[in-house]
This record gives structure tokens, C-alpha cells and sequence, in this order.
């Protein structure tokens, strides 16, 4: 994760619960990474950075196989649940708690570095994506992966939004972090330098959770959307939306399931 001091504290915050609350799993992450293995041709001495690590769900693939690892996290309690995934913590594996937004290395350090869904949370993606060619050896690969959210939780997120809505503050808060978003063009960063993308899909996979668990999660305020909203709001907005789920999928016991994905669109160094 990047920087922010909202972000800092909720990073924080969720440590303990990020992963359960997500929905890439250890098996599925083993399929990407040998996709992505695949895709960087990638030998024994080939090195991986992640900038906004997190709890390491998309690189420990690469850890557990021997591969340099670098990850790099404002929040050292994601990263603690990282380490806690190791009796110790490997040597192949270096964990920098710092903001990812600035990559503290010399020129030309990493074969590969990859972002998923991070992009959004730096200041300036421009000065982040000039670190990231910087710090890339020629020929190196820059990886901007997202795991796209499966339909269902996305519908369950869609009436959240629409709750929330109704209340002015956090509504305009809304449309300036989306307003944000979009304005994000990797693709032209790359193109100007004369690197050219290629999208992939590397793993779809099925994604099944009861409604009750789904709204634990927001209750927990897992996602971005829930962070800053105030106590007092957020409790009326998730009573509104545990009624809603009752009268629209019958019973909070309900499965929603639907189909995920882990979408890459890979950079070539030049």
C-alpha cells in the first residue's frame, strides 16, 4: 500500500483481516504465478519488486519458490502478517516499510516490478511510474495487475454506494476519489517512451460468499469506501444495507457466487 494518512491508519487497522476479506487465495496466486513466471521468462536470478506489498499475497508464490523478493509497504502491520507467514523470515525475501510511492533503490536493480491495484493510492502516478522505469534493468517487465471484483460483491458494493449516496459529504468525497482514478493513463506513460502493452487474463477463477459474510466485511470497514465515512453514518448506512440484502436475496444466507479475474497488462523496458 502506498501513502496517505488515512490509508496508514486502516491499512493498519485491517491487517489481520485483509486476507480473508479478499478473494485471491494462496491456490489461485500459485496459477498467476506460474503465468506470470511464463510471461517474464523468468530464470533462477530473476528479481521481483512489489511496491504496496501488503500482507504479500501476490508475491509469496515467488518467495516460497526461491525467487528474490523485494516488498515495500507503508504499513508495518500488513507487513507483519507477511512475515508471519514464514517461521522466519527467508532470505530471498527483503521487506522495506516505507512509502511505495518512493522507490529507494539505484537504477536498474529489479527484472520485474509489479503493482496491483495500487496506482490509485500515490500522489503523483507520473513521478511513481518514472521510479519504476528507473529502477528497472533494460528488458525488465513492468507488471499493472488488478484482481477484478467478482460481480456479485460488486453488485453488494453497488447498493453500498448507493446508500451512501443519500448522504451529501460522503457522496462528493465519492466522485473526487473516482475523479482521481481516472485520470491515471498508463498507457500513454509507457507508449511515449516507446514501450508498447500487452493485456492478459491470467486466472479466472469462482468466488462464493453468504451475504452475511459479505457484509461482515464491510462492517469490518475492510474496503476503501468505508474509511471515511463517520461512526455514527456508517452504522445507518450498514442497517440500511443488512435490510436491503434481506428483502432483495431472501435470507443473509444466501451464496453469491460469480467469476474473478487477474488482469495484467505488461510494459517492456527499453
Amino acid at each position: 500500500m502506498a501513502l496517505g494518512e488515512v490509508q496508514i491508519n486502516y491499512y493498519d487497522n485491517i491487517a489481520q483481516i485483509y486476507d480473508q476479506t479478499r478473494w485471491l487465495t494462496e491456490s489461485v496466486a500459485e496459477e498467476v504465478a506460474d503465468f506470470i513466471l511464463k510471461l517474464v521468462c523468468a530464470t533462477p536470478e530473476t528479481s521481483f519488486l512489489e511496491p504496496g506489498v501488503g500482507t504479500g499475497l501476490n508475491v509469496l508464490p515467488f518467495v516460497k519458490r526461491g525467487y528474490s523478493v523485494t516488498g515495500i509497504d507503508i504499513s508495518e502491520e500488513m507487513l507483519d502478517q507477511f512475515r508471519q507467514k514464514f517461521n522466519e523470515t527467508p532470505p530471498n525475501l527483503k521487506l522495506i516499510h516505507a512509502d511505495a510511492s518512493h522507490l529507494p533503490f539505484s537504477n536498474h536493480s529489479f527484472d520485474v516490478v509489479m503493482t496491483v491495484h495500487m496506482l490509485h493510492t500515490v500522489s503523483d502516478w507520473r513521478v511513481f511510474l518514472d521510479h519504476i522505469n528507473r529502477v528497472l534493468k533494460p528488458g525488465g517487465f513492468y507488471l499493472n495487475c488488478q484482481w477484478i471484483t467478482p460481480p456479485a460483491r460488486k453488485e453488494l458494493e453497488d447498493y453500498f454506494r448507493a446508500i451512501l449516496a443519500k448522504y451529501e459529504d460522503a457522496k462528493q468525497k465519492s466522485k473526487h476519489i473516482n475523479a482521481v482514478i481516472k485520470k491515471i493513463d498508463v498507457e500513454e506513460y509507457f507508449h511515449s517512451r516507446g514501450s508498447k502493452s500487452n493485456y492478459f487474463v491470467a486466472k479466472e477463477w469462482i468466488v462464493k460468499n453468504t451475504v452475511k459474510e459479505l457484509l461482515s466485511f464491510f462492517r469490518a470497514r475492510a474496503y476503501g469506501l468505508c474509511w471515511q465515512i463517520p461512526d455514527e453514518t456508517f452504522k445507518i448506512i450498514m442497517n440500511e444495507l443488512e435490510e436491503f440484502c434481506i428483502k432483495h436475496y431472501g435470507s443473509l444466507e444466501e451464496v453469491l457466487s460469480s467469476k474473478a479475474k487477474f488482469e495484467i497488462w505488461a510494459y517492456r523496458a527499453v
